[in-house]
């Protein structure tokens, strides 16, 4: 049976009701193409194996780690009236976390890969650290649910700011001032406890209605309201949670609760699953390919970085960051670098970061308070 949209139910695959579906069926769905208009859900644990820290891993979980900002709470440094008072442990977090010092995961590629086949219909991250749109998913794509590291605004006059500007106060250990208003604060748009949501988030709820595929991706579902869309797609729509834990709270694997059995988990690291994911729809060598060569054309912009880049590629670079000349020694080994490229290079090296797309929108709603939580990532 189809459900209104014409697309594949969990009772044309499994008539058995004790005979859920598993990976290995996910698969088929993927492979055979009747699974057209998928959603995926992510957090923090698709950035880990980039060396992101989660937030609540034990002993290495960001909030486990925060003795050193002397906080009131572990959550202050995520709150907007105590970032007001003391930008400082947040400014000093921002440094280590900051996306251009990391690189995006197997898993970042294959949601990019999911586009590229044109069957995303759209991913919706708790992730701040832009390694989604770094790994190619374009802005359409992505709903940042607590916004993201690629914008900045002013909390004084609201001024968007100059990307390399707060870059370069973070790594410089500045506190970011609005060069608008010369008086206020300037914050990532990442959504702190206190404001609200990203207008974004509420365009595409109704995306979940209309999805035939939901696979949710490293996150322990412990945020609301992000946590409860995972029970917006409908009764029969398969969703598959790719996790290190099971979570019973909002999955019924055995199918006890419902009439039939849709939920499937394959239990273990975020690369590992999607790794074997791809390998059961025949994707493998595509996916290990956009990888490979997605990491090769990427620079993790950090004042060390542009140094090695300049060494790597055996350029002079002046103090306003100008090429100066390719050495003869490159071109008596063949490594030859074109006008074309001198000028990119240059270019990348003004800019010090990927330019990252974002959302230009200036509307503006009524700001909505979130729950308190421990997961922004």
């Amino acid at each position: 049976m189809s459900n209104n949209n014409g697309e594949i139910s969990a009772e044309q695959l499994f008539k058995d009701k004790n005979a859920g579906p598993t990976i290995e069926t996910v698969a088929e769905l993927i492979k055979s193409g009747k699974a057209k208009k998928i959603m995926i859900m992510c957090g923090a644990g698709i950035s880990t194996a980039a060396g992101i820290p989660d937030f609540r891993s034990p002993g290495t979980g960001i909030y486990n780690n925060l003795r050193k900002y002397n906080l009131p709470y572990p959550e202050a440094i995520f709150d907007i009236d105590y970032f007001k008072e003391n930008p400082e442990p947040f400014y000093a977090l921002a440094k280590e976390l900051y996306p251009t010092k990391f690189k995006p995961t197997l898993t970042h590629y294959f949601i990019t890969l999911l586009h590229r086949k044109n069957i995303l219909l759209r991913c919706f991250t708790q992730n701040i650290d832009t390694l989604e749109r770094i790994a190619g998913l374009p802005d359409d794509k992505i709903v940042e649910a607590h916004g993201s590291f690629a914008r900045s605004e002013c909390l004084h006059c609201y001024a968007e700011a100059d990307p390399d500007r707060v870059r370069e106060a973070v790594f410089g250990e500045e506190i970011p001032k609005c060069s608008s208003c010369k008086v206020g604060l300037v914050k990532p748009c990442i959504t702190f406890f206190g404001e609200c949501l990203p207008v974004k988030f509420f365009e595409y709820l109704d995306d979940f209605l209309y999805c035939d595929l939901l696979i949710v991706i490293g996150t322990s579902l412990q945020v609301q309201p992000f946590a409860s869309l995972v029970d917006r797609v409908e009764s029969p729509t398969i969703r598959l949670l790719i996790n290190r834990e099971p979570i019973y709270e909002y999955f019924d694997f055995e199918g006890i609760y419902s009439e039939i059995s849709r939920d499937a988990f394959y239990k273990g690291d975020c690369d590992d699953g999607i790794r074997k994911l791809a390998e059961l729809i025949g994707w493998q060598d595509e996916l290990e390919e956009l990888y490979t060569i997605g990491h090769s054309k990427i620079i993790n912009y950090t004042p060390e970085t542009v140094e090695k880049k300049s060494e790597n590629l055996d350029v002079s670079i002046s103090k306003d960051d100008k090429i100066d000349g390719v050495s003869e020694k490159a071109l008596e080994d063949n490594e030859q670098v074109s006008d074309k490229e001198v000028d990119k290079l240059s270019e990348d090296i003004q800019k010090i970061s990927i330019n990252i797309a974002a959302d230009e929108s200036d509307v503006k709603i009524e700001r909505l308070t979130t729950d308190k939580a421990d997961e922004h990532l």
